[in-house]
């Protein structure tokens, strides 16, 4: 029996795995790496500033072209219809390679990891297998398993992953929401003197910068911002189960930016009224140390341990617990429809294109686990994911662009959501996110070229799939 997509997807469902999937543990961290490159409350701030400014202006025109085409497999359909059928597989051989399934090991790690404060038995120095070169400790045991149990609740069917991604998403939201008031009443403004003096720690010392080179820092500090933001985009991949797809997905788009980009700044609000931003990597206490300098970075620990004290790892770990599984639902939820969709065009294992009784891609979610637990095993997904940040940006730019390529290819497409502020918005967006690739090239150019060979690498296999389509 030929299976199709459910439609069970509704404006608050998608909404969920937009926002679901973008709250990760990246906003607990990142935050540090950025106050070490531009050194003050104002830049600070202006870095997650223009991230959301950025990530909403996307959204409006990814709604766009999810209003023409509300398919199955997003984003590649989208290349695959405004430039070839070789871009829009490159960008899905990217995705299934590292972006989607590092993303899965990295989120499942930050899981096990916090897991492990509340229940010590998860360690990394914890080794039940140690024998050759199979090693295996108790976070990666647990990782998996995260990554299995969510693969198999999303091959059950539409409405348990959604159920899930609902449950965790808003639960998520509702704690953030806690912590930004909670801190807000023991914030201290003295942190905000000095506002605009932007510095880097150099040596042993705060030195001042401007100019061109506090230009170049906000460059760099955008990466990690952006990251933590990312995966905004992953309910385009589920458009054929979301109801009334051609205005339901841009609504959620949208809806679901808009309210993650404000609870990420007014996070960061809180924590510099907590925690001065500059600080010594020597520090004794978590205000010597700072923002800059929070232990492992963990930026929100420090602050709920300013607040609370010693209940505040564990009060933390709870809550990166309860945000990373509504996080890796929403990526494993959304990622397999792509594969689904490459393996239609015969770009992928065939039996990836087949949904089971449930109504659901099961074979490329159990393609797309396998894959992310070999990350999690080889403990590579951080450095492919540091790699592929580069190219990331190359498709967004690429898929915004692709607004501007529709619009003279195809004018008679019925578009229910057009993009505001065309072509003011997307041409902003590109612009920024040339100006970061730019950065990137010169700057940090060990973080380039291994991203695109990873992306290239996809180029002989394309062809090597064209010519075998009855693999």
């Amino acid at each position: 029996m030929l299976h199709t997509f459910k439609k069970s997807l509704n404006i608050w469902d998608s909404t969920a795995i937009v926002a679901g999937s973008m709250i990760g543990s990246g906003i607990f961290i990142v935050s540090a790496d950025i106050a070490r490159q531009v050194g003050s409350p104002g830049w600070l701030l202006v870095v997650w500033l223009i991230t959301g400014i950025m990530t909403v202006f996307a959204a409006v025109s990814y709604g766009e072209l999810a209003s023409m085409m509300p398919k199955a497999g997003g984003i590649y359909i989208y290349l695959r219809e405004a430039y070839s059928p070789l871009v829009g597989f490159l960008y899905g051989w990217s995705l299934f390679l590292v972006i989607q399934t590092g993303t899965i090991a990295a989120v499942a790690m930050a899981f096990a990891k916090y897991a492990g404060v509340i229940f010590p038995w998860i360690s990394e120095s914890n080794w039940l297998i140690s024998s050759g070169f199979i090693k295996i400790n108790s976070t990666q045991l647990i990782a998996v398993l995260s990554i299995l149990i969510l693969t198999y609740i999303n091959s059950r069917g539409i409405e348990e992953g959604k159920n899930v991604q609902n449950l965790f998403t808003y639960a998520k939201i509702l704690i953030l929401i806690l912590f930004i008031v909670v801190g807000m009443f023991f914030a201290d403004f003295k942190n905000f003197e000095g506002f605009w003096q932007a510095s880097q720690w150099r040596g042993e010392q705060q030195i001042p910068i401007g100019g061109l080179t506090l230009l170049t820092a906000i460059g760099i500090a955008m990466v990690g911002a952006l990251f933590s933001a990312d995966a905004w985009y992953d309910v385009t991949y589920t458009s054929s189960e979301v109801k009334k797809p051609r205005k339901t997905i841009a609504r959620s788009l949208i809806l679901g930016t808009t309210i993650v980009s404000l609870l990420y700044l007014l996070i960061n609000v809180v924590y510099i009224g907590i925690l001065p931003v500059n600080g010594t990597p020597d520090g004794v206490s978590v205000a010597e140390r700072g923002i800059q300098f929070a232990s492992e970075d963990r930026v929100a620990t420090a602050v709920m341990y300013q607040i609370l004290g010693q209940s505040a790892a564990v009060i933390m770990a709870i809550i990166v617990v309860i945000s990373t599984i509504g996080c890796n639902n929403g990526i494993i939820l959304s990622g397999a429809r792509v594969s689904y969709a490459m393996a239609q065009d015969n770009l992928f294992f065939k039996h990836a294109a087949i949904l089971n009784k449930n109504k659901v891609p099961s074979a490329a979610l159990y393609i797309q686990a396998l894959w992310s637990m070999v990350l999690c095993f080889t403990g590579t997904y951080s450095q492919l994911l540091d790699y592929v940040m580069f190219v990331v940006i190359v498709f967004y730019i690429l898929t915004i662009y692709a607004v501007f390529v529709f619009r003279k290819k195809r004018p008679e497409v019925e578009r229910p959501f057009k993009t505001p502020g065309y072509p003011i918005l997307p041409a902003i967006y590109i612009i920024l996110c040339l100006f970061i690739e730019a950065v990137l090239l010169i700057y940090k150019p060990t973080s380039t070229w291994p991203g695109l060979i990873i992306m290239l690498s996809g180029v002989p296999i394309y062809y090597i799939w064209r010519k075998n389509v009855k693999y």
